[in-house]
């Protein structure tokens, strides 16, 4: 498991706090712990409880997750063309729902239920704050969910206990501020007030939804083969909605300017969805922009790597056992890219490491072969388990170093930022009799 991944899911956590739907739960949990009971020495043990009722809901969705469809077939799950649909789906619905286009409602009736338990609990029982914390989870869950939904597919290429790592991260960061909250209530006279802000960061985040919801039409477009969703495709849906961010925030500017309301820092958030927009249009052109290749579906499959197929024509595809045929002939080590279609971290290597000068000559010194896992059919369902048999996981991406007789030399799993440790594993694999690097 990679450090960006934690990265990911605490920075996701904290993202979701300023969404519309947790924001006004503030003085909800300030009101619930602001009563007599909740004072004295037993505050600490009931605001603690209160984030473990978060905590634990969240995690719960990550450990079913991973109980149900094991490692393989979360994998397996996450790549789904009809799964990644769903997801886009999911993402327009909640976007028409912070447009306000429509009202989203939860089933009301059970959340109701399980709030008169939490309020109901006897002022000497912690049940209520427990309860009281799985209900402000529910309550959230309209705003949340793209959140979690676009965490558990990115944990869904590692191994099982990735899922339940990355909820467990992600909702300790969600619950955090609002435990202190419930230790201190004063706290809430330091935040900001709901306002205009308010609405125009639904609209902001409902713009940011409908360009998750691209990303995942592009994973669906990838595995089933449909050349639509390219990344110029992409690339041009979110420098329009860049644009529309802007329009709609110059437009919130322009009233605020007849309000007399205006202040030199309402210019910022226009400038910079503009800014914004012609850094992603300048990558229409063919431009690498390595910070966000990852998300984007790659000019070939992938971008980089059909650089370096001019360069090394022998770079073959699904192709294990033709691979091991070109090393017998040509006294060279053959390179394993396990990889996925719509695997992020795949994406990242091969924008940011793979493009570099000083990787590809030492890639020139093997047969080349990628073998997709997450595709579509018997092949992929084969290599995978081979994947699994051979190397004890189906994290991608992994990468391996095998001689000509399919003996492993070396493994290197996962991401890496930096290219002198990548260069130093296919040169000890080069060297070694038979090694293998430790996975990172």
């Amino acid at each position: 498991m990679s450090s960006s991944f934690l990265w990911l899911a605490a920075s996701t956590g904290l993202l979701s706090l300023l969404t519309p739907c947790v924001f006004p739960m503030v003085p909800v949990t300030i009101a619930y712990f602001s009563r007599p009971q909740h004072h004295g020495p037993t505050a600490i043990r009931r605001a603690i409880l209160f984030g473990l009722g978060i905590v634990g809901t969240f995690t719960l969705l990550g450990l079913v997750l991973a109980a149900i469809f094991g490692a393989a077939g979360l994998n397996r799950f996450a790549a789904d063309p009809w799964v990644n649909l769903t997801l886009a789906a999911l993402f327009l619905l909640f976007a028409a729902n912070l447009f306000g286009w429509l009202e989203l409602q939860l089933p009301w009736r059970a959340i109701n239920a399980v709030d008169r338990s939490a309020r109901g609990a006897s002022p000497g029982s912690s049940f209520g704050a427990l309860i009281m914390g799985a209900t402000f989870t529910l309550t959230s869950v309209t705003c949340t969910a793209p959140f979690v939904g676009t965490l558990l597919v990115l944990a869904a290429q590692g191994s099982w206990m990735t899922p339940v790592i990355g909820m467990l991260v992600y909702s300790t960061a969600f619950a955090l501020p609002f435990v202190l909250l419930a230790l201190a209530p004063r706290l809430v006279t330091g935040l900001p007030r709901a306002g205009e802000w308010i609405h125009a960061l639904r609209v902001v985040t409902g713009i940011l939804e409908v360009g998750a919801a691209v990303k995942f039409v592009s994973n669906a477009d990838l595995v089933l083969g449909w050349g639509v969703f390219t990344r110029g495709a992409v690339l041009a849906a979110w420098v329009m909605l860049a644009i529309a961010g802007a329009l709609y925030l110059g437009r919130d500017l322009r009233a605020r300017h007849r309000r007399r309301e205006l202040r030199p820092a309402g210019i910022v958030p226009v400038t910079i969805a503009l800014a914004v927009a012609g850094w992603l249009g300048s990558g229409l052109s063919g431009k690498p922009l390595p910070q966000i290749e990852a998300f984007l579906p790659p000019a070939a499959i992938p971008q980089s790597l059909a650089s370096l197929g001019a360069a090394m024509p022998h770079w073959l595809l699904n192709d294990y056992d033709g691979a091991l045929k070109l090393a017998r002939t040509s006294g060279k080590f053959v390179f394993v890219v396990f990889t996925g279609y719509t695997c992020t971290n795949c994406r990242w290597m091969e924008a940011n490491i793979f493009n570099r000068p000083d990787v590809s000559a030492e890639l020139s010194e093997f047969v080349l072969t990628r073998l997709y896992t997450d595709g579509d059919g018997e092949i992929y369902e084969r290599q995978q388990a081979f994947q699994e048999r051979t190397f004890g996981t189906v994290a991608l991406p992994l990468y391996a170093v095998v001689d000509a007789d399919g003996k492993v030399r070396a493994t290197f799993t996962g991401l890496t930022r930096n290219p002198g440790e990548f260069i130093a594993f296919l040169q000890r694999a080069r060297v070694k009799t038979v090694a293998t690097v430790p996975r990172i």
